[in-house]
């Protein structure tokens, strides 16, 4: 292979050898130059990442640190207040005293609730804001109305004990 390179470039007038050389430097450079303009992009592009990404670890650090404040904090106690009062002024908080058909406590600490047409997202919001409050879903019965979005439900809450 090299002695064929040798041939080849011997058999050139030293004219054709200036032209070749010349064209290869050429190429070279522009080489070179498309290498340089390729990393200074990608430079740019990893610069602006390393931003963003040291922005979500100081997002991920304050939230870490929240989160050890938050279970650092003693447990909220269980609301002392009757339960059937509870969840009936949590009913109103949340606007779904159109509604609630019905509000039973056969006890102090289970209450038997009925509403009629309700938006299931709303009702669902109700139902997480009564576990932030002790109270959680002892059983449940949800039946689909054909408005979509709407649906009746018949759930016992329970006060959560032991905690």
């Amino acid at each position: 292979m090299r002695a064929r390179l040798r041939t080849f470039w011997q058999a050139r007038a030293p004219l054709e050898r200036r032209v070749i050389a010349a064209l290869a430097v050429v190429v070279a450079v522009a080489l070179y130059l498309a290498l340089l303009q390729s990393a200074s992009q990608a430079r740019l592009r990893l610069g602006r990442s390393v931003t963003s990404l040291q922005e979500q670890a100081r997002r991920l650090d304050r939230d870490a640190a929240e989160l050890q404040r938050l279970r650092a904090l003693p447990a909220a106690a269980a609301s002392t207040t009757d339960l059937r009062t509870l969840v009936a002024a949590q009913a109103g908080a949340a606007g779904l005293t159109h509604a609630l058909q019905s509000i039973e406590a056969p006890d102090a600490d289970q209450v038997q609730v009925a509403f009629g047409a309700v938006a299931f997202v709303d009702w669902l919001n109700w139902a997480a804001g009564l576990q932030a409050l002790h109270v959680r879903l002892g059983a449940c019965r949800i039946e689909a109305l054909t408005t979509p979005g709407l649906v009746s439900v018949t759930a016992t809450l329970v006060r959560a004990r032991g905690r």
